[in-house]
């Protein structure tokens, strides 16, 4: 077996890179395959064990697909690899009854697909409902007095997924203004009022990224050496960061260690890469802290990825075609620079796009800190960290949003108390500034 590009002979590199989702870690060439598990286990360890594969697409028998590099050949191809793609091993179930009244339930004979609810004929059945999936021989038929957190109990077992990392997300559906709404596990299946040729899309939430993006700035008035700290509350873990370094306690810390330039760009001292900002985005934990539908929503000053939310009182409400220029005022009195505005609104347009109005609060400073703790040392003069939640609002649900309609025609000056932040040290270039911001976007 040879690699697909090139046959010149290179030294093998120590190290290669292990590869989930978005989420890459530089690891040490393991030529034992269960010591390359172990390392694996321990950078992804929301994929049990037990369900670990490898996969790759680099050698010239893979024809471009990737397939599975079993622990018989491992020895024979690991020198060939830089990355290795950890995945989950999808396994075959035959068919089971499940307990539902009335119902039962036939397994897909392949790999798993979104799943459709369609409602039976109602002058023959009105309290059932029809569960199919992609494959025609598929089907799942229960009650309208269901709860949906029995659907996910069930879709889980045929996606192959713990329960807590599949949600229920309406689909087609007839009410324009519940498309794309998460279903509560508590709330049962007829309470959102499906009608024939309705669709329930059953999504695997475990590889989501949740809180994207946040890029941090540093600028000093002159080179010095910083340490960057970052440790996470045990909800979320890094799921991607830039420059690539060592992560610690199951992807919940990390240390950048940079120089500083005075043209704002910085170089990291492990890989000697010279970038404009350091770069995270984390996912939620969601074996350990699922998701779930009864719980409160949190105050304004406090923040969880998990819980967090939006509200008539905390936010403000806008058309779509009115958010970017909202967005710049508001980023700009908060502390952003012209290119931090710039890339800000630029990464979240394609998301917000989607939606007719948009519903969006700043998170305070205080509360951001406590979920995401940020130590630099020297210690900074000055920390300016944004973080936006928002959240698709259609039409018709305007009624609800009354306040935040109105708070939406306020001055935008009101963000500074919110979030907590000096504007006028944040622009002072005498001053060792540090800039953050990145976003959320809640799908309940």
């Amino acid at each position: 077996m040879s690699m697909k590009t090139g046959t010149k002979e290179k030294p093998i590199s120590q190290r290669l890179v292990l590869k989930h989702g978005q989420k890459r870690v530089r690891v040490k060439r393991q030529r034992s395959y269960n010591l390359m598990l172990d390392s694996a286990c321990k950078h992804f360890p929301n994929i049990p064990r037990d369900v670990v594969i490898f996969q790759t697409n680099q050698l010239d028998i893979c024809d471009g697909y990737y397939v599975d590099i079993t622990a018989e050949i491992w020895s024979d191809v690991i020198d060939l690899l830089n990355i290795v793609e950890v995945t989950r091993r999808t396994e075959m179930t035959l068919p089971v009854p499940l307990p539902l009244d009335a119902s039962a339930i036939s397994l897909p004979d392949n790999q798993s697909a979104p799943s459709q609810v369609n409602e039976q004929d109602s002058s023959r059945n009105n309290d059932k409902v029809t569960i199919k999936h992609v494959f025609p021989s598929n089907e799942i038929q229960t009650t309208r007095e269901m709860k949906v957190a029995k659907l996910l109990a069930d879709g889980s077992r045929i996606l192959g997924h713990h329960p807590t990392d599949v949600g229920a997300v309406l689909g087609r559906v007839s009410d324009r203004c519940l498309r794309g709404v998460v279903m509560q596990a508590n709330r049962s299946i007829g309470s959102y009022h499906i009608k024939d040729g309705d669709s329930i899309n059953l999504e695997v939430y475990d590889d989501e990224p949740y809180v994207k993006k946040p890029v941090i700035y540093l600028y000093s008035p002159s080179d010095i050496d910083v340490s960057v700290k970052l440790s996470l509350i045990p909800e979320w873990s890094l799921s991607v960061i830039y420059p690539v370094v060592t992560t610690g306690e199951h992807g919940q810390r990390l240390e950048w260690n940079v120089r500083t330039h005075q043209d704002g760009s910085l170089t990291e001292h492990y890989s000697g890469l010279d970038v404009s900002y350091l770069f995270w985005e984390a996912q939620i934990n969601l074996q350990a802290f699922p998701r779930s539908s009864t719980s409160r929503p949190q105050s304004v000053d406090t923040f969880n990825p998990i819980s967090s939310s939006l509200d008539d009182m905390d936010s403000i409400v806008i058309p779509v075609d009115k958010v970017t220029v909202y967005l710049d005022k508001s980023l700009k009195v908060l502390g952003l620079h012209t290119e931090a505005r710039t890339s800000f609104i630029t990464y979240w347009l394609p998301n917000i796009l989607k939606h007719e109005y948009i519903a969006l609060r700043f998170v305070p400073q205080a509360a951001y800190e406590r979920a995401a703790s940020l130590c630099i040392s020297p210690q900074p003069d000055v920390v300016t960290r944004v973080c936006m939640l928002f959240k698709g609002i259609c039409k018709e649900h305007l009624t609800n949003w009354a306040n935040a309609q109105m708070q939406a025609e306020k001055d935008v000056a009101w963000w500074v108390d919110v979030v907590g932040v000096d504007p006028a040290r944040a622009g002072d270039v005498t001053l060792f500034r540090v800039l953050e911001w990145g976003g959320m976007e809640i799908l309940i």
